[in-house]
This record gives structure tokens, C-alpha cells and sequence, in this order.
């Protein structure tokens, strides 16, 4: 029988794993639409089919929540964070309307610098990946704000708030 504290840790290490490897088929699909088309063409392109991936999950994942359920939406969100929040660590503000996180580390990122993508080039990749977030959050009908990581930003990422389409 396999310990299961050494199981979670291998299956913690396999789910990193597998967000980097995200990580580097969006690095890849970049160059090789950056290759065919212009830079904002390929840019655009991407956050389009990710953003539609973010409203797809959004329907099965926040359909009991509405516009004015911001912070349950963000609740939820948080719920559900990959190995118990571990791998997307973030600082929370909480209000009765808007809940804001400011993520810490991301392994998206993470892998992209490990790959020696340069400044400008990571900026545009998290640009890309927060499109899921915009499809995700969006969909629910909330208010988004999301600022990714550029150049000078610090070494956390993308920080995301949330609030009630009706709050003041």
C-alpha cells in the first residue's frame, strides 16, 4: 500500500507538471502562429480560443451564481484552487460586493521563465492566459478587473478582482 502522504505529493508534483506543460503549449502555439501571422494576429487569435474556454468552464462551474455574486464567485473560484490553493498562492481581500486576489505565483509563468522567454514576450503570454480568466469571470456577469504581469510588475502575477455588476 502506497503512503498516501507520499502519494499526495506525487500527484501534487504530476499537477504542476501538467500546468507547465500547458504552460509550454501555449509558448509554442505563440511562435508557431507568430511564425504564419503577425504578433497581434497571433496574440489575438489564442486569447479568443482561451477566453471561450474560460466561458465553457464558467457554465458548469458558476451557473447557480448571478452578477451580484461576486465574492461566492470568487469563493467558489478559491474552493476549487489546483492542490488546495498551493499552486496558485495569492493574497485575498474580502468586502460584502468584491473579493480581489493578487496572485503570488502562477506556474505558467513560472515554466515560461524557466524557458528563458524574455520580458515582453512573458507579458504577452500572461496576457494570453488571462484571457481564460476574463471567459470565466465575464460569463458570470460580474464586474472583472485583472491586471497581468508586465515587466516591472514584481515577482507575483496577475492580480484579479471581482465585483457585483450592481455595486456602487
Amino acid at each position: 500500500m502506497t503512503d498516501p502522504d507520499a502519494r499526495a505529493e506525487k500527484l501534487a508534483r504530476e499537477l504542476d507538471s501538467a500546468f507547465r506543460n500547458r504552460a509550454d503549449l501555449y509558448r509554442l502555439m505563440l511562435e508557431e502562429l507568430t511564425a504564419e501571422l503577425d504578433a497581434e494576429q497571433a496574440e489575438a487569435i489564442m486569447v479568443r480560443a482561451i477566453e471561450k474556454r474560460g466561458q465553457e468552464v464558467a457554465t458548469t462551474a458558476f451557473s447557480r451564481f448571478g452578477p451580484n455574486d461576486a465574492r461566492a464567485i470568487g469563493e467558489a473560484f478559491l474552493a476549487v484552487s489546483p492542490d488546495d490553493g498551493r499552486m496558485y498562492p495569492t493574497d485575498i481581500e474580502r468586502a460584502a460586493d468584491r473579493i480581489a486576489f493578487k496572485v503570488k505565483r502562477c506556474p505558467l509563468k513560472d515554466a515560461w521563465v524557466e524557458a528563458g522567454v524574455g520580458e515582453e514576450r512573458l507579458a504577452t503570454l500572461c496576457r494570453i492566459a488571462g484571457a481564460f480568466d476574463r471567459g470565466l469571470f465575464e460569463a458570470t456577469g460580474v464586474r472583472f478587473d485583472n491586471v497581468t504581469w508586465t515587466p516591472g510588475h514584481g515577482s507575483g502575477c496577475c492580480h484579479i478582482a471581482l465585483t457585483n455588476r450592481d455595486a456602487a
